[in-house]
This record gives C-alpha cells, sequence and structure tokens, in this order.
C-alpha cells in the first residue's frame, strides 16, 4: 500500500470556504469525504448536486431541510440526500461532519484548484 491511499485529517490543510464554514477533502476516483467545520449560525442555501450524499454529525447540531421535509440532526445521527434533492442546512451549534458525496462533487476539486473555496 502507498502512501496515496493513507490520509490523515489532521496532515490536511483546512480549506476556508466562508468566514462560517471550512473543510477538508480527500477525493478518490468515485467518491468523496469531506471534514466539514460550520459555525454556530452557518447557513448552506438551497441546492441540489448529481452527488447522492451522507452527512455525519460527529459535533453539533443542524437542521436541514431536504426536498421541503425539516428535521434536526444531532451528534451520532447521519441524513442521507439523494441524487438531484434540493436540501439547505443551518447549523444550529458550532458543529463538525463528514459528508460522503458519489459520484465526486467535481465542483469541489475545481474549487480547490482555483483557490475559490
Amino acid at each position: 500500500m502507498t502512501d496515496r491511499r493513507i490520509h490523515r485529517w489532521d496532515d490536511i490543510a483546512p480549506e476556508k470556504v466562508t468566514e462560517m464554514m471550512s473543510r477538508k477533502i480527500v477525493a478518490g476516483s468515485r467518491a468523496l469525504i469531506a471534514q466539514v467545520y460550520l459555525k454556530q449560525g452557518a447557513l448552506v442555501p438551497l441546492h441540489a448536486h448529481e452527488s447522492e450524499q451522507l452527512t455525519y454529525v460527529l459535533q453539533g447540531s443542524l437542521r436541514v431541510v431536504v426536498d421541503g421535509e425539516e428535521a434536526i440532526v444531532r451528534a451520532g445521527e447521519v441524513v442521507h440526500i439523494p441524487s438531484g434533492i434540493a436540501h439547505q442546512a443551518e447549523a444550529l451549534a458550532d458543529t463538525l461532519e463528514l459528508d460522503v458525496f458519489s459520484p465526486v462533487r467535481e465542483d469541489w476539486l475545481v474549487d480547490r484548484l482555483d483557490g475559490d473555496g
């Protein structure tokens, strides 16, 4: 096994997306995982994408709206967002989450290369 297959979150510099959100990304050829930190009050606006998404809240809590249905997702819980479904989120507390996307969110990789977050 090469070092390219082992990734340590502590060795990955956070990418500032907004003043309220940062992320660390590890991408394979068909899936992407991101460690995302949202400050309390951070808003992820309504959007949709091709990728199926699983969001696992490690710390904190989120108010999520998926396909018009609102729920509170707390530490230890996972929300499933199917491909193409509109969704949004608000951090109710400082929140650390893991997002898994398949297929890879190519727009996130382009953002990293462009430096736009």
